[in-house]
């Protein structure tokens, strides 16, 4: 069977670029062997196929044989990797900081103990300037090995100095752990549950971030402590749905790399995910001019060495920068614009579909989704939200909820009454085993049980009555996610009005820009 997604071996040669596969050729042949000749046969046979399938392969390469296609396999990988490893990368400060510790290695090895220590305060130097503080801790581990193998005179109270730096990095490390556990930890809880489903959430989550937080955190002066502190602040204040502490912390998080220019080399992905939650922060506040303003300096960014020269940081800007135009074309209510964008969403997807995580997939789904219910296709939303109802994977449970929510509504919007009925129940009883039913939800599922019974004529006045009770709920943190996910508000105003959703949210989009000239 194919098994493109699986097979790391398929996944790192399709990854490679022209010149990569040319070098990996050159590296082979210098030895020349015949078990590198067919390594050589191994690979060709691999780069050929569009996806991986075992049978296939065996059949086509009659010298492979089944019982020594694991070893080869094994023995290709490992080949691929070295061949990589020597295309110098002048930007990378961990290969940079590994050769010199390798230099180091050597010197040592000849007993030159103050050539080994000149090359490790080089490598020091260095590991300072990028803030690679675990790097440090392996260069004073060998300093002080070669103190008490050696009498270096090198420096005047040298076992003082070296005390005190171990010291410093032991405490800077200690923080850096702590606050990079807590951040991890919150996303991990955002991954699985989305935002705080009720008040039980919310102070669980706040009694884990506050015993959790430590005590020196707000005092770290170190890029890595400052960043970890800023990342957790954001996943807190995202999972209570407070915005407004979200972009101040996304905010924090960008400037950091202001303030530490050298830095953007050596963290271009995290400088890449803080600038996709600075673009998400503008719109959850629906802060138009600043999100078209951060797009466009994202723009800029992307067509920088640091992403096009890297498969990683290329492919993560191109998806946050999708994602952020998506987010202001519901902004901007110009859901028609932003369906143009779906095949090229889809054509990106094909494309970096070995790359790309589950969790990713389905908001772009969702997101896709979206743009054709609020332009009025129905069905073409419908299609993408089975896509996420269909996937078992055991993420983002809110995102399964909601888009079950926005399947039934759609449903509703095609007038398939026979099918309301059971899916009605279905999806109150999914919403409901996973606690996630809101005030809101519970109103919207009560007007869609009695709007079986009432005549086409007399809809309107319920939709209203809907619309009356659910702008109470407007502000209350505990239902803002309700509305964060399904612009509920828009689409019941575009029932009364008797246009498409899109057509109300323009209209808004119009008045904010009237109301505020600066957006």
């Amino acid at each position: 069977m194919p098994n493109r997604l699986n097979d790391p071996l398929f996944q790192l040669i399709k990854s490679l670029e022209k010149s990569e596969k040319r070098n990996f050729k050159l590296f082979v042949k210098r030895n020349s062997s015949s078990d590198d000749l067919k390594s050589i046969q191994l690979f060709d046979a691999l780069d050929k196929m569009s996806e991986y399938d075992e049978a296939t392969l065996l059949r086509k390469n009659k010298s492979i044989r089944k019982q020594q296609l694991s070893n080869m396999k094994a023995h290709l990988y490992r080949q691929l990797l070295a061949s990589l490893r020597i295309i110098r990368d002048e930007d990378n400060i961990d290969i940079r900081l590994h050769e010199l510790m390798d230099y180091a290695r050597i010197l040592y090895n000849k007993g030159l103990y103050l050539q080994t220590l000149k090359a490790l305060k080089q490598f020091k130097d260095l590991a300072r300037e990028h803030q690679q503080i675990s790097y440090l801790q392996q260069a004073l581990f060998f300093e002080k090995k070669i103190e008490t193998l050696y009498i270096t005179r090198s420096m005047q109270d040298r076992a003082d100095i070296l005390s005190n730096e171990s010291d410093f990095v032991t405490n800077s490390l200690s923080l850096v752990n702590r606050l990079s556990n807590l951040s991890i930890q919150l996303y991990s809880w955002y991954i699985q549950h989305g935002h705080a489903r009720n008040e039980k959430d919310m102070r669980s989550i706040q009694v884990f971030f506050q015993s959790h937080l430590p005590e020196n955190a707000k005092t770290a002066e170190g890029f890595y402590e400052k960043l970890y502190l800023y990342q957790s602040y954001c996943w807190y204040a995202f999972i209570r749905l407070d915005f407004l502490q979200y972009y101040r912390y996304s905010q924090k998080w960008v400037d950091l790399f202001d303030t530490h220019p050298q830095m953007l080399a050596v963290e271009t992905a995290t400088y890449i995910k803080g600038m996709h939650n600075l673009m998400g922060a503008h719109f959850d506040l629906m802060n138009h001019g600043k999100l078209e303003k951060d797009i466009r300096r994202f723009e800029l960014f992307a067509r920088t060495k640091l992403v096009k020269q890297n498969d990683n940081n290329r492919i993560l800007t191109y998806q946050y920068l999708y994602t952020a135009r998506i987010n202001l074309y519901f902004l901007q209510g110009t859901f028609e614009k932003g369906i143009k964008m779906v095949p090229f969403l889809e054509e990106m997807l094909r494309e970096y579909e070995i790359y790309l995580d589950t969790h990713r997939v389905l908001v772009f789904y969702y997101k896709i989704a979206c743009l054709y219910f609020g332009s009025g296709d129905n069905e073409k939303a419908i299609d993408y939200l089975n896509r996420i109802i269909n996937q078992k994977a055991d993420l983002r449970t809110d995102l399964q909820c909601y888009s079950r929510l926005l399947h039934l509504i759609a449903h509703y919007e095609l007038g398939n009454f026979e099918l309301l009925e059971y899916l009605i129940k279905s999806v109150y009883r999914y919403m409901a085993k996973m606690e996630n039913l809101s005030k809101v939800e519970e109103e919207m599922f009560a007007f869609l049980r009695r709007s079986f019974h009432v005549g086409a004529h007399a809809l309107t006045p319920e939709f209203e009555k809907l619309l009356h009770k659910l702008k109470k709920y407007e502000g209350n943190p505990l239902e803002s996610r309700a509305f964060a996910y399904l612009d509920v508000i828009s689409w019941l105003e575009s029932k009364i009005n008797k246009v498409n959703v899109q057509d109300v949210i323009r209209e808004k989009y119009a008045q904010r820009r009237k109301n505020d000239p600066t957006q």
